[in-house]
């Protein structure tokens, strides 16, 4: 396969048929980005599972770390790492020890190793290198366009906000429902003067 690039609805499907996320390097301290997206990936409906030996005994949203993929005890879909690539290969011979193997690999941005990525590929397991299921799941919902990032539309209609429950064009729910006080505060005093 080709991982320089992707075609979307080999990301949509994966996006669309994995439920349990494992993600190695996960983070409890919330201005790390491994935090933003376990948070986001959690919030789009998707169980997590937060990897990361020097976390044991905390937890992440309420999700307890584990140490190492074989700590998990049940079947992972996806396990999203979120380690340099030289990090890559020992987490892809962990995953291939596991009984059931999960679905995908996916190698966050920055990180690539070709090889693991091969060793993967021919145990059945779907590989994705140098991407972020967050930014991908987003930008294929389009909530990143909401935001206005990419949109490649100029349009001074604004998109309707997703809201909690809200359907996703990925068939996921929206959890979070993307509010933030400033929105809170501009819907509330809508209509009033200024």
């Amino acid at each position: 396969m080709n991982h320089d690039t992707y075609d979307d609805n080999y990301i949509r499907s994966i996006l669309n048929s994995v439920k349990s996320i494992a993600m190695v390097g996960a983070s409890p301290v919330n201005v790390r980005p491994s935090y933003f997206a376990f948070k986001y990936l959690a919030q789009r409906g998707y169980d997590m599972i937060p990897v990361n030996p020097g976390h044991v005994g905390k937890q992440l949203l309420d999700k307890p770390f584990v140490a190492s993929l074989s700590d998990i005890g049940r079947p992972v879909d996806m396990i999203d790492i979120f380690r340099s690539s030289s990090h890559i290969m020992p987490v892809v011979d962990e995953a291939l020890t596991l009984s059931p193997l999960p679905k995908v690999i996916w190698m966050q941005l920055g990180a690539r190793d070709d090889a693991a990525a091969e060793k993967a590929e021919a145990a059945g397991i779907k590989v994705v290198m140098n991407r972020c299921p967050k930014i991908e799941c987003g930008r294929l919902s389009s909530e990143i366009s909401w935001m206005g990032v990419n949109s490649r539309t100029l349009s001074s209609k604004r998109a309707p906000i997703p809201t909690q429950g809200m359907r996703l064009s990925l068939n996921r729910m929206s959890v979070g429902g993307a509010a933030t006080a400033a929105s809170d505060r501009a819907a509330k005093n809508k209509g009033e003067p200024t």
